[in-house]
């Protein structure tokens, strides 16, 4: 019996580790696929940027001065930058809210395993000690049997006695 809720316990644990397994792919996927599109951000920052490079050497005025048009297209470029950069932060803070979330549901099943396993002790501890109880009801039981087979031994010697002995005495 204590095997049979031994193997029990076991079943039920792999079952729920198993499900846990496949929320954190899940979770692995969504993180991954979070990470690749902050990536893809970043290389499009630092094309960005070696384009905001390059207009920053644009000279197209006289004698090799910047024109208006040639500093507005660089802020233009610049803003552009700035805003690749507010969502590369926004990502990344979703990013970080991922990796929260996984921190927060592998401790909760860390806690929650290592419940189920205090539980499970407590249970084939009380089960042991029930064992053990019926084993020293059950040796008691065996004792006070064989001290009735005794008693009933010696009844049954001492009726057979008093039957021979009053048989005797009416014969004499």
């Amino acid at each position: 019996m204590l095997r049979t809720l031994f193997f029990s316990l076991c079943i039920c644990f792999f079952c729920a580790s198993s499900t846990a397994r496949a929320n954190l792919q899940q979770d692995s996927a969504a993180y991954e696929a979070q990470r690749a599109k902050i990536n893809s951000l970043l290389q499009q920052r630092s094309e960005e940027f070696g384009r905001y490079d390059q207009s920053l050497n644009m000279r197209t005025g006289i004698f090799g001065l910047q024109t208006k048009k040639d500093i507005r297209n660089s802020n233009e470029i610049l803003r552009q930058i700035v805003l690749n950069d507010n969502a590369i932060f926004k990502e990344l803070k979703v990013l970080l809210d991922y990796k929260d979330l996984q921190v927060k549901q592998t401790s909760s099943a860390v806690t929650d395993h290592s419940d189920r396993l205090v539980r499970y002790r407590a249970s084939i501890k009380q089960l042991q000690d029930n064992n053990q109880e019926l084993r020293e009801q059950v040796k008691k039981l065996e004792g006070r049997k064989s001290l009735a087979n005794y008693i009933v031994v010696f009844l049954l010697l001492v009726v057979t006695g008093g039957v021979y002995l009053f048989y005797r005495s009416r014969k004499v």
